[in-house]
């Protein structure tokens, strides 16, 4: 998935003047995105995340973080949006947000002492430039053989019931881990910032500039 690059006939100050906003409500990609230091805002995606008949967990998250950035992108048509989404990939099944502690215990107890690959897509787009690019990082996690009371003990502690995969890697959710690997180190948290960067920077948003503006 290659970005397209329709922004190069536009002046550079231009470029820097669109509005930036994140396709997502997740108070942890908001915290993620502030540590770039500029400007921004979110909106809600109205956008059915419920998988296609057959759909891969990878197929899965790059279809619904582009259909995110493209669904704030048509209310926002001169932004430039940024979508993602996250699925853990057990051995091909998909793993969403549990939601309860029911499906948490059950989410954990699936992938203890297995190797869970957590795809995470991030999509940039802006409708009047004609820009649309996206990436997938792939996280593969290693879980310990973790004992029903452990995972007890840790879904009391922590509630991750808004993560996909029931556990928060940078809280306590670490403890579950025996190993992580991963070549943009934010994407385990829901929004891998390198790809984002990048991602940007071929929108037209020149990120250091910008910072040191906001700053």
């Amino acid at each position: 998935m290659n970005p397209s690059s329709s922004e190069a006939s536009l002046a550079p100050d231009l470029l820097t003047q669109r509005p930036l906003i994140l396709g997502s409500t997740s108070r942890y990609r908001r915290e993620l995105m502030e540590r770039l230091r500029i400007p921004f805002t979110a909106a809600a995606p109205d956008v059915d995340e419920t998988p296609a008949v057959g759909e891969t967990p990878q197929a899965l998250a790059c279809r619904l973080a582009l259909a995110k950035a493209r669904a704030v992108a048509s209310q926002f048509p001169h932004a430039v949006v940024i979508g993602s989404d996250q699925v853990a990939d057990l051995n091909g099944l998909s793993l969403g947000k549990p939601g309860t502690h029911e499906r948490a215990v059950l989410q954990l107890r699936q992938m203890r002492g297995q190797t869970v690959i957590f795809q995470t897509a991030v999509a940039v787009v802006c409708q009047d430039s004609g820009f649309e690019g996206a990436s997938l990082a792939q996280v593969k996690v290693r879980f310990r053989p973790l004992s029903d009371d452990e995972i007890e003990s840790y879904l009391r502690l922590e509630e991750p019931y808004d993560c996909a995969g029931s556990a928060k890697s940078e809280g306590l959710g670490i403890a579950l881990l025996e190993s992580i690997e991963s070549d943009d180190p934010t994407a385990l948290v829901g929004l891998p910032l390198i790809r984002t960067c990048r991602l940007m920077e071929a929108a037209g948003i020149r990120l250091l500039a910008a910072a040191k503006v906001s700053a």
